[in-house]
């Protein structure tokens, strides 16, 4: 397979626009993944004789291989080539699909989840890099971005509807087979248009330290979140988990600070700005990922939409954030600096979550809901598009497939914290509540209505701590991201890949 172009260094791949349709459909494919299942879960659980115990590992064993071998994967892009991850990628993933849609039995379940984030973690990263090293001229770049900035941002949502269509009118086992289609066109599409620049590859030797390292530490933070959710924070193993994360994780800084060819170079993320992009994408995830889920339970539980309305309640959201990746983002992206259009981004998203706190059993969908995830939407979508591309502009070619790992594994990590922690918020404020009211509960039918207002209570006072984390995200930005707008002015690659303004990044050395 030939991974590069026989055009000269920097010259735009002809073939660009049309790679960027299978690349998006990559991209959405992994994402809706990350939803599709979890609307598919109970029946599967049935199905398959699958305890309450147990059933979490459909989403966990999929969580720990994905966030833990993301860096790997990046690497692994920059080693082989982005062309060649990217396919064996997709190929991989549709195999482990096919495997999960056809199981029998729970283990085979968990086997196939974890498969598909060992080739997701391989694809995410070689998607994002391939369009960091194929469009460099700034408008298109910007363009392009938000094109998959709307993907990243609205996916999740749009897996919501697909999985409730496919599980109530077929079978929960669509939600599997129906990435099959998507990887085939993906690869296919990929092996005969896209063409990688020359010179971008690290065909430095693999950092084994590093990979092991990074994989243990991830896994145990990515694990020690999942456990905190189901069993407590003072869960003695899930102290222990976080304790070995931050053992691990620490010995990787230091081992990447001294090895000749690091598996994450720390220029990659000792930029401010994107340290800045990083960080602040990792605690907007956190605020998001919990909301998410508290919505769908709302709608479910309290409003009772079934899953299939529930899906279309999201709608609002996903049109929000494709106007504000591909109309706002898109088009100012070339005109103002970056940290203008994110921090006011998040704060737009703030202002959407803040509604939410407000919400009562009787809310009206219309008046309440609908309106803060236009907001909610319209703010993550404008912040995503440049977190997008400035969390790879700027970067050696070589570094490209790891710093497009970096996004990756700052979301993957965001969500696992914000499922957890926003969980746990919820869980303690609805305990409390319950506690305090039950007593003057006389009747069931009154009873059944403290636990919903509980509930309810539950959700908004962790909501309140999401709104917290989006202005401390909108803060982290104006502090930290200080790249002038692309094509204001260019400083050349020092060789550390640490620029003050950055501008379109270079494709070949």
């Amino acid at each position: 397979m030939s991974d590069t172009a026989s055009k000269a260094p920097g010259a735009a791949d002809a073939n660009r626009w049309k790679a960027l349709v299978f690349i998006a459909l990559a991209q959405l494919m992994v994402v809706l993944d990350a939803t599709i299942v979890n609307i598919a879960l109970p029946s599967a659980q049935q199905d398959l004789g699958i305890s309450d115990g147990n059933r979490q590992w459909v989403v966990t064993a999929y969580a720990l291989a994905f966030g833990g071998l993301l860096l790997f994967g990046g690497r692994v892009a920059d080693l082989w080539g982005r062309k060649r991850a990217f396919v064996i990628g997709l190929t991989g993933f549709a195999a482990a699909s096919a495997l999960g849609g056809a199981a029998t039995s729970g283990a085979t379940m968990f086997g196939a989840r974890a498969l598909q984030g060992v080739f997701g973690a391989m694809l995410a990263p070689a998607a994002l890099s391939l369009l960091a090293v194929m469009f460099t001229d700034a408008k298109e770049r910007a363009k392009a971005f938000g094109i998959y900035g709307a993907i990243a941002g609205g996916g999740g949502a749009v897996g919501f509807i697909l999985g409730g269509v496919l599980t109530e009118y077929l079978d929960w086992r669509w939600t599997f087979f129906v990435n099959i289609p998507f990887a085939i066109v993906a690869a296919a599409g990929a092996y005969f248009v896209i063409r990688e620049p020359e010179g971008a590859r690290n065909r430095s030797p693999l950092d084994i330290p590093g990979v092991l390292l990074s994989t243990i530490g991830l896994v145990s933070l990515v694990y020690g979140f999942t456990r905190a959710e189901s069993d407590g924070w003072g869960d003695s193993l899930t102290v222990t988990l976080f304790v070995a994360s931050a053992v691990f994780l620490l010995a990787f800084v230091l081992t990447e600070a001294k090895v000749k060819a690091p598996l994450l170079p720390l220029r990659v993320v000792t930029d401010r700005n994107r340290g800045g992009i990083y960080l602040s994408l990792g605690i907007a995830i956190i605020a998001m990922f919990g909301t998410f889920l508290f919505l769908t339970y709302y709608l479910q539980v309290v409003k009772g939409y079934s899953p299939i309305r529930t899906g279309f309640a999201f709608l609002p959201m996903i049109v929000g954030m494709m106007v504000g990746s591909t109309q706002i983002g898109t088009r100012l992206m070339t005109r103002v600096p970056a940290r203008l259009l994110m921090g006011p981004g998040f704060l737009v998203a703030a202002s959407g979550m803040f509604l939410l706190t407000q919400l009562e059993i009787g809310s009206s969908y219309a008046s309440l809901v609908l309106p803060s995830m236009l907001l909610l939407g319209l703010g993550m979508g404008t912040a995503f598009m440049p977190a997008m591309s400035l969390a790879t502009q700027g970067v050696e070619p070589r570094d490209a497939g790891v710093a497009s790992a970096m996004v990756n594994t700052s979301q993957q990590v965001g969500g696992a914290i914000g499922t957890a922690l926003l969980n746990t918020i919820a869980s303690s404020a609805t305990a409390a509540y319950n506690k305090d009211h039950i007593a003057t509960a006389t009747s069931k039918p009154q009873q059944q209505l403290v636990q919903l207002q509980g509930m309810v209570h539950g959700y908004t006072n962790a909501i309140w701590f999401a709104v917290g984390m989006l202005v401390l995200a909108a803060a982290i930005v104006v502090t930290f991201v200080n790249a002038g707008r692309p094509g204001t002015t260019t400083v050349a690659g020092s060789g550390e890949g640490v620029e003050d303004e950055i501008a379109v990044p270079v494709v070949a050395h």
